[in-house]
């Protein structure tokens, strides 16, 4: 195995990068076409070639070249090799493509839960309230599941969706155990996830999850894998793009054992489009970028940062990064002269390079260079033609990627889904159970006033038939007590009529 990686000449020499110190991250940096891909295939390919795996994301799909050998190479590519005086090899590196749209690449998942509330929020966009009630349901369902029940599992956004209605439902009661939560912010939420879910961002949770052992598994021949990341769909979501790649760097983190400074290591990681991830990012979120690129060394994994200022990254951080390789930047604003003269700040001095005035004269191809060497201490910095690669410049066609695809069988274990019972399942049951109760309540209550009006009916009409019954047995009478009343009724009708006439003065009649 060797020391260290050619990755160009200067007037002084061949420039060398110390494998062992390869774990102590990187930054490439340098306006739009001055050649940042280039070198990250560069050295890419020189990683894998030490036993080196590589996690690279392939942001315009020309870094999926390395897995084609450049035979023929370009002229522009066979002119440098002679000029510098390194071998150029045509050669295909290997490697695997994953996509988390599962068009380009084998798919690449992972759960809700791993996800977690912090990077679940920045892909959401959402406010600090909006992130409140994400905590709370995590917290939610991590309870459930301490307790035994299996509500616990958010594996898809159905099961986030599912949660976050009976958040909604039942605001008050869960209020009162871990916090106010308003219907505005869950409403908020439930319109952010299906909007993720129309970009096609529901294909990334799920399961099966992505296995860590994928970027870390060695090949027989002692060769390093280049696991691209098909990225061009992906970008233009920015921050499930960042929270993606930010996701992996923590799960590496956490997984990997400790190993400590070894001759190589395990694995080399770089982030594409690197101002991404910090654009807008809250604080606290900055503090654990930096937070495992600190420690993360430690187990055996180096990141490299690309992107097109230092300025674009955090002081916390880009303090963090030993090596640099720093294309040209042009300064046409006053707020690109103070980029380039915060590049040139960052290198160690070198009597012999003007870094602020060098670094705005830089051709395609060349860089300034300032890594470290064995010791951990870095070199001066040099002006530096950047090597070619030995794989395809520019993207191999469909069928190639296709093929590669079709060859790798670990990575089609990940192209079918798999729907376990989950939160949304569950509480689905749950709310099927709660309507059928409540149908069966509001029969029962239904059939007992039914009831309670039929016997009110019954009762009714029996005090009708008793006064019935009591008229009719009042008018019964016999045929000497009719005529008595009716002899009565004339003899009074006579005395009335005739009292009546003597009060009128009216004369009697009388019968002759």
């Amino acid at each position: 195995m060797a020391e260290n990686i050619d990755i160009g000449a200067s007037v002084d020499g061949i420039q060398s990068f110390a494998l062992k110190r390869a774990n102590r991250h990187g930054l490439i940096a340098g306006a739009t076409g001055t050649g940042k891909t280039v070198t990250l295939q560069v050295l890419a390919e020189a990683f894998a070639r030490e036993g080196v795996n590589v996690f690279a994301a392939d942001i315009k799909g020309d870094l999926s070249g390395c897995a084609a050998p450049g035979d023929p190479p370009p002229a522009w590519a066979t002119a440098r090799a002679a000029e510098i005086n390194i071998p150029l090899t045509p050669e295909a590196a290997p490697a695997v493509f994953w996509d988390v749209y599962g068009e380009l690449g084998h798919p690449v998942r992972t759960t809700v839960t791993e996800m977690g509330p912090v990077l679940m929020g920045r892909v959401l966009e959402a406010t600090d309230a909006q992130e409140g009630a994400l905590t709370i349901a995590f917290r939610l369902a991590d309870d459930w599941l301490n307790e035994g029940k299996n509500e616990g599992l958010l594996l898809d956004l159905n099961d986030l969706r599912a949660l976050l209605t009976y958040l909604s439902e039942n605001a008050d009661d869960i209020g009162k155990k871990y916090g106010l939560v308003t219907p505005q912010s869950i409403a908020a939420l439930q319109r952010k996830v299906l909007q993720l879910e129309m970009d096609g961002a529901d294909r990334f949770f799920g399961e099966p999850a992505f296995k860590l052992e994928e970027l870390t598994r060695m090949r027989a021949d002692g060769k390093g894998t280049i696991n691209v990341l098909a990225s061009e769909r992906l970008v233009q979501s920015p921050r499930l793009y960042s929270a993606f790649l930010l996701w992996l760097l923590s799960e590496l983190w956490e997984e990997l054992p400790e190993v400590g400074d070894q001759d190589k290591p395990k694995l080399v990681f770089f982030f594409d489009e690197a101002h991404l991830l910090f654009r807008d990012a809250p604080k606290e979120l900055i503090n654990k970028v930096e937070q495992v690129v600190r420690l993360i060394r430690s187990k055996g994994v180096g990141i490299y940062f690309v992107t097109q200022s230092p300025t674009d990254i955090p002081e916390i951080v880009l303090s963090q990064l030993g090596n640099r390789f720093q294309h040209a930047l042009r300064a046409y604003t006053p707020t690109d002269q103070k980029a380039v003269r915060a590049a040139a700040q960052s290198f160690r001095a070198n009597e012999k390079v003007d870094v602020a005035k060098e670094i705005q004269e830089l051709g395609v191809g060349e860089a300034l260079v300032s890594t470290l060497d064995a010791k951990g201490a870095p070199t001066p910095v040099a002006r530096t033609k950047i090597r070619p690669p030995n794989g395809q410049v520019g993207p191999i066609l469909p069928p190639q990627r296709a093929a590669l695809m079709k060859e790798n069988v670990a990575g089609r274990a990940y192209e079918k889904t798999v729907d376990r019972v989950s939160a949304h399942e569950i509480l689905g049951k749950r709310a099927a159970a709660l309507a059928d109760a409540e149908a069966r309540e509001e029969e029962r209550e239904a059939r007992e006033k039914e009831e309670a009006r039929a016997s009110k009916t019954r009762s009714s009409g029996g005090a009708a038939g008793r006064a019935r019954s009591t008229r009719s047995s009042s008018s019964r009478t016999t045929p000497l007590e009719r005529q008595g009343g009716r002899v009565a009724s004339g003899v009074f009708n006579t005395i009335v009529r005739e009292l009546m006439r003597g009060i009128l003065g009216t004369p009697s009649r009388r019968r002759r």
